[in-house]
């Protein structure tokens, strides 16, 4: 059963007590109506059903048409738990995860992201969802125009298995710098070794893009959430001094593909579209959330107690 929440996202599909039907049942039987949704609303969530582990998850992706994608040079931590199943993003549970679609750095991304709850936090943890549209027609056309034609820069800094942000062993699921290289290569990705065993990523991408399906221009990038400004006051402050003759160092950072400076009236600005289009929901156990990646941006907000979503992606 399909109902819809006022906030028009996500779609909620209901289980009724008289379809004995499993959810992986379910989804193949009614695929095309399921895509159709996720492809207009940009979110379907099940309510109802059992899946709340690796193999469950799984189960149900592998209905969908394509391949699970690992995440092999992505930038959240996170653990991998089965095949093709990961942990959601393992940042602190105090911090928020700003809205952002997966992988939207990278040379390709997921069309379909699915999650999935093991265990609801006790307090907090909401996910958060926004249309990607409505943020890309709210934003002014200077900050459009300026996007647009430039893109955005994303640099990257690894360290070689200590030091500050996350490694390129653990980002890459390898300690063979040819590998690392080889899949930099064919991922359009520039870069350098440096002193320490480290490496810096650079990546130039596009800032808004075309969906495959519908046509529609969506707001897709990350500058904001790689900008050192997403960071608490203190930590941004700290960071601009300890990097203030090379913030090209710090462990990650966005400026325009030119390589000159977003000016951060613009960063405000996307943080406030974006808050103004975002939608909280909570957590039950079993749930299944699953996000056209273009059309949907996912983030999430801080929690106590226990927490466990599992992600999957196409």
């Amino acid at each position: 059963m399909l109902s819809e929440k006022e906030e028009n996202m996500p779609f909620i599909w209901y289980k009724k007590e008289d379809d004995k039907r499993s959810l992986q049942e379910i989804i193949k039987e009614e695929m095309d109506v399921i895509i159709k949704f996720t492809h207009t609303n940009g979110a379907i969530l099940f309510r109802g059903f059992d899946v709340d582990n690796e193999i469950s998850l799984e189960e149900c992706t592998s209905s969908f048409p394509g391949n699970g994608l690992d995440y092999v040079g992505g930038n959240s931590p996170r653990t991998k738990l089965h095949n093709k199943v990961y942990t959601s993003t393992e940042y602190p549970p105090n911090l928020f995860i700003s809205l952002h679609n997966e992988l939207s750095y990278a040379s390709s991304w997921p069309k379909f992201i699915f999650f999935c709850c093991s265990v609801p936090s006790h307090t907090g943890g909401s996910t958060v969802i926004a249309d990607s549209r409505k943020i890309y027609n709210d934003l002014s056309e200077e900050l459009l125009n300026e996007f647009k034609t430039k893109g955005v820069r994303y640099i990257r800094n690894l360290n070689g298995g200590a030091g500050a942000g996350v490694s390129w062993q653990k980002t890459f699921e390898t300690d063979n710098k040819y590998e690392v290289e080889e899949h930099c290569r064919l991922n359009q990705i520039d870069i350098k070794w440096r002193s320490n065993n480290s490496l810096q990523l650079i990546e130039n991408r596009q800032a808004i893009v075309q969906h495959d399906v519908s046509s529609e221009w969506v707001w897709f990038n990350q500058a904001d959430q790689f900008h050192p400004s997403t960071n608490p006051p203190q930590i941004y402050e700290a960071l601009m001094d300890c990097y203030e003759d090379d913030v090209l160092s710090m462990p990650q950072y966005a400026c325009f593909g030119d390589g000159s400076f977003i000016p951060l009236e613009y960063l405000d600005e996307i943080r406030e579209v974006t808050r103004k289009h975002s939608v909280y929901f909570t957590w039950n156990k079993g749930d299944l959330l699953v996000l056209d990646n273009v059309l949907t941006a996912h983030g999430r907000e801080p929690f106590q107690g226990e927490r466990k979503i599992l992600v999957s992606m196409l």
